[in-house]
């Protein structure tokens, strides 16, 4: 006598998993890697335009249904059963950072406040090296910021240092993103 099994089990795939951490970020696959990456991405454009899951998940060329299941942290059901953004989330994103010795390590940021001070950070760490107006780095008021594990991690204001390791190739737009393992 057979059992009648349940279909569609609500458990993730192992590759499915969220990461909480940015060693669990690269223990993943290449390939969740990248779907991972476009789930905060997905999160991000619904806040920034205010659109619907369908819409920003469409852009990003990603199912609806996985950003529901492995952003469900950055995502809440409004009132009519649609999902809407949550003003701030905890999706892991892994970013790069300079360091003092001229090379860049990887951070994994624990909410999306962290993430976009690191992202104004690098927009102002750009403009610098373009046009060598440091006011935007200045209006930058914090130094560090949190990584997934709440440990601070400083951020170079230094326009010397900026300069230097600028000048080695080490700091371009294509760094501000971690790369795959």
């Amino acid at each position: 006598m057979r059992r009648n099994r349940k279909r569609g089990s609500k458990r993730l795939r192992k590759d499915a998993a969220i990461p909480r951490t940015s060693a669990d970020y690269f223990a993943m696959s290449e390939r969740a890697q990248d779907r991972w990456n476009l789930v905060p991405q997905v999160v991000s454009k619904m806040k920034a335009d205010e659109i619907s899951l369908q819409k920003a998940s469409r852009e990003f060329g990603i199912a609806p249904r996985t950003v529901a299941r492995l952003g469900r942290d950055a995502l809440r059901k409004n009132k009519s059963g649609r999902y809407e953004a949550k003003p701030i989330d905890t999706l892991l994103r892994v970013v790069m950072l300079p360091k003092m010795d001229g090379g860049l390590r990887e951070v994994g940021t624990a909410n999306s406040g962290e993430a976009s001070i690191v992202g104004r950070y690098w927009a102002a760490v750009q403009k610098y090296l373009e046009t060598g107006d440091s006011s935007a780095l200045r209006k930058i008021r914090r130094k560090t910021i949190k990584d997934e594990n709440g440990r601070r991690v400083r951020l170079i204001k230094d326009v010397a240092e900026l300069e230097r390791l600028g000048s080695a190739g080490v700091l371009s737009f294509e760094t501000i993103y971690a790369k795959a393992a």
